[in-house]
């Protein structure tokens, strides 16, 4: 195959031509598989800010309003079609006050949820600060082989705290070869490893949002994602970080609490 130097008879030969594009998983085999049609589970973490005015409404009207929202959101709890966790940031973080995580087949079902909360007297003094979409799929860092992890399994809200962040990665990461972001991996994996209280839910939003990547760690235990953070700035792979805030510190709550939390 000629790679465009002169034949033996001295005539300049074209470059060969390159073949089609093919899939590369990370230890370099060729894929070359069709698009996945699979259904997924999207994942939707949306951070929500009440306005001042409310706490400044008369205690009947609050409370009235309280029981309204917390209805709305015990209902949906409860049906088929969504899974939902609830969280608050009251006294966390200036810019929310509270947090829902949301799985769904079909993301319709974020949507009729949202409608009823904005159509509720709460909803009129809500204003959704941040939300996050995705969808769940197979790691192809981690679960290189057949069988190993096939399936994926989604543990939401299983820890007392949830810390979640965007995150997207330069583009030169994407420039290096499988074998070398597999390497870096591989790194990043091991110098997580010994965090044992620490549950990762690592959702992609190529796109579907302004990030890459939604990463979601689920524990009991903040001052060991803190410890298990600060080591894996150590790593390679951090060089290749673009985004990873904002960063948000989400302690697990029933809706009970946390609309007696809004004032």
């Amino acid at each position: 195959m000629s790679d465009g130097h002169p034949a033996p008879g001295g005539t300049p030969q074209p470059p060969a031509r390159r073949g089609p594009m093919v899939d590369l998983d990370p230890s370099g085999q060729v894929k070359g598989k069709e698009p996945d049609r699979a259904v997924r589970q999207f994942l939707n973490y949306a951070f929500f800010k009440v306005d001042l005015a409310f706490r400044r409404l008369p205690a009947e009207e609050k409370s009235a309003a309280r029981s309204e929202l917390q209805a709305i959101v015990e209902r949906w709890s409860d049906s088929e079609d969504l899974i939902l966790r609830t969280y608050s940031l009251v006294g966390l973080r200036a810019d929310c006050d509270f947090m829902f995580w949301r799985i769904s087949h079909d993301p319709a079902s974020f949507r009729a949820m949202q409608a009823e909360m904005n159509a509720s007297v709460l909803g009129g003094y809500l204003t959704t600060v941040h939300s996050f979409l995705s969808l769940q799929k197979r790691s192809q860092y981690v679960n290189r082989i057949e069988g190993s992890g096939h399936g994926v399994e989604l543990l939401p809200g299983q820890g007392a705290y949830l810390f979640v962040y965007p995150f997207v990665k330069t583009r030169a990461w994407y420039a290096l070869s499988p074998h070398a972001r597999q390497g870096m991996m591989d790194e990043h994996i091991h110098a997580s490893s010994p965090f044992k209280g620490i549950r990762l839910n690592t959702s992609y939003s190529f796109g579907i949002d302004d990030q890459e990547f939604v990463v979601a760690f689920d524990s009991d235990y903040p001052q060991e994602f803190v410890d298990l953070v600060g080591r894996l700035r150590h790593t390679e792979a951090s060089l290749y970080t673009q985004r990873d805030t904002p960063m948000f510190t989400c302690a697990k709550a029933d809706i009970a609490t946390i609309v007696q939390e809004l004032g």
